[in-house]
């Protein structure tokens, strides 16, 4: 995809998961947020601070595993899972970074 066609999907999804949860536009922190709670699997449950924070790098985790930089590791005891990283991830400026992420999440939710 291009920058203006994962511009333009990004905003699209920006608008459908803020319709479904009646909110505002949600931000690249929400997006994986929800991502990570979808990975998780329990559901909509009240997380502490740390929890959010291991959910969105659940989420991270899982949309570059996409590109091959992570691979599931297994489940701990408590459902959670873990993952490890398989290849280092290069040094994108910040634009790349988030055009790349944009168009993970965008693929992640259109695969659901």
């Amino acid at each position: 995809m291009t920058p203006a066609e994962i511009n333009k999907k990004w905003k699209e999804l920006q608008e459908r998961i803020a319709k479904d949860f009646d909110s505002e536009l949600p931000d690249m922190k929400v997006m994986l947020f929800l991502i990570g709670v979808q990975e998780l699997g329990k559901g909509p449950l009240k997380f502490s601070k740390r929890q959010k924070e291991e959910l969105m790098h659940i989420a991270n985790c899982r949309i570059f595993s996409e590109l091959g930089f992570y691979e599931l590791e297994g489940i701990d005891q408590d459902g959670w899972p873990h993952w490890k990283i398989v290849k280092k991830i290069p040094a994108y400026t910040l634009l790349e970074q988030e055009m790349i992420m944009r168009s993970l999440i965008i693929s992640y939710f259109e695969n659901l």
